[in-house]
């Protein structure tokens, strides 16, 4: 209960008799000192309990607001991070913790990963979500966060789902860019950013169809000493452990892209617009994009949560569909017309 509620309660309940019993007090003269000093203690037990009630921190979830982070920040040194993880694994105590569960961490990949590799990476280890995004040279593709407590299948599905996505983008983009009127300066450039758009969306709708070598990193929880397993895997670049995260859905997870070496940021995104593949054809993986360049995440799109195995770990993943429109490196940015 709010101090204000109890307040006011108080007010209500216990003023109007104490008022009454000084008043009375005034015509009985006999008993008027012991009873006045009763009134003046009632009212210091009221005023005692409101002030207790004030400073009494509310219950319930002190966390709520509280968001930690665990990877890196545009303009970090990639190597700076990947030294500083490799220390924190190496100060882990073996002990697993005493919940018994693990240890969350960030496992960031050498290079990006089709769904079959994860499991001779990950494979013994409880893993809660993936990263992924169409390395497209010289264009900032979008990241997206696919829950995977079974790999590879529920890392399939979540790119089958995203393919279907941007299918839908593809399609939006090129029926705005036909219902575009005028053969202005500021016409011609949204019809291109349009048709660029919608390029880009059949492009990655394609390569995710086809089980592309898209993943990069991974969110895991397990024993200290099977991280060290993780990270002394050849595809394995860092574990970065997050031994004071409890709760997945107020963590945030930036893990450095493959192409990144040496500082995290973002990078033109001036390539040529890729060409789609036909419908139903088979799409080879599209390569990296060249090294020292660098790209910063674009909005992370959470896929919704498959249904959880019995290895899965203890949190709850996302049951829907969610972006988040105010991370930085969005894609190609809207012209303004002016």
């Amino acid at each position: 209960m709010r101090a204000g509620d109890l307040l006011r309660q108080l007010d209500q309940r216990l003023l109007p008799p104490l008022t009454r019993a000084v008043a009375r007090l005034a015509d009985r003269s006999g008993r008027s000192g012991v009873l006045t000093w009763a009134a003046v203690l009632s009212a210091a037990a009221v005023l005692g309990t409101a002030v207790w009630a004030a400073d009494d921190p509310p219950v319930g979830d002190r966390t709520v607001g509280e968001v930690t982070r665990v990877g890196v920040s545009d303009g970090d040194s990639v190597p700076g991070y990947l030294r500083s993880a490799a220390a924190d694994l190496a100060a882990l105590p073996s002990a697993a913790p005493a919940t018994g569960d693990g240890t969350y961490a960030l496992v960031t990949l050498d290079a990006y990963l089709p769904p079959q590799r994860l499991t001779e990476v990950l494979g013994d280890v409880g893993v809660s979500a993936v990263f992924g995004r169409v390395p497209l040279p010289g264009r900032q593709t979008e990241i997206v966060k696919i829950p995977a407590l079974r790999v590879p299948d529920d890392v399939v599905a979540g790119m089958a789902q995203v393919a279907a996505r941007k299918d839908g983008e593809a399609a939006d983009y090129r029926a705005r860019a036909a219902a575009l009127a005028g053969d202005g300066a500021d016409g011609r450039e949204l019809r291109e950013w349009y048709a660029t758009s919608a390029d880009v969306a059949s492009a990655e709708a394609s390569a995710y169809r086809a089980g592309c070598a898209c993943v990069y990193a991974a969110v895991v929880r397990a024993a200290p000493q099977a991280l060290r397993g993780v990270a002394s895997r050849p595809d394995v670049r860092a574990v970065d452990p997050a031994p004071e995260v409890y709760r997945l859905d107020r963590t945030v997870f930036t893990a450095p892209l493959p192409e990144q070496r040496d500082v995290v940021r973002p990078p033109a995104d001036t390539g040529p617009a890729p060409t789609p593949a036909p419908t139903g054809a088979s799409v080879t993986p599209v390569p990296p994009v060249p090294m020292g360049e660098s790209s910063e995440p674009a909005p992370v799109v959470t896929i919704p949560s498959p249904e959880q195995s019995s290895v899965a770990p203890t949190e709850q993943a996302p049951t829907s569909v969610t972006t988040s429109p105010d991370v930085a490196g969005a894609g190609p940015l809207k012209p303004s017309p002016s």
